[in-house]
């Protein structure tokens, strides 16, 4: 995460463009889309999800406090923990689009100059 990003301040909010910009950039961190696939298959405490992907608690908490923060994962206190899962179904339905879109283009969107995954090692422009 960023200083910039979205969800460390009030930006989850505002107009409809705004909104639909701060969903996809919250759901643009491999973390935190990492966070709520595992949180589709069922909850999961913060430690849960710190064994699972290996990553330290503060980095797990802050990912997870950055998709609450947005409305994407609520939390169910119970005792000295909270158990989290997500907030919409829809979120998977958005998640099952994206994924067909990205199949429908031949994941031509790894090869993006400005976001793409592709190091570009052996492509010419």
């Amino acid at each position: 995460m960023t200083i910039n990003d979205p969800c460390l301040s009030a930006a989850c909010a505002g107009s409809s463009l705004d909104a639909a910009v701060a969903l996809f950039h919250s759901l643009s961190d491999g973390t935190r889309l990492t966070i709520v696939r595992r949180l589709a298959e069922g909850e999961a405490r913060v430690a849960d999800l710190v064994g699972e992907l290996g990553l330290a608690q503060s980095t797990v908490s802050a990912h997870v406090a950055c998709l609450r923060d947005c409305n994407l994962v609520e939390g169910r206190p119970q005792g000295r923990q909270v158990f989290y899962s997500l907030a919409r179904p829809e979120l998977m339905d958005l998640l099952t689009s994206a994924e067909t879109l990205l199949a429908a283009t031949g994941n031509a969107v790894a090869l993006c100059p400005n976001y793409g995954t592709d190091t570009g090692t052996g492509v010419t422009a």
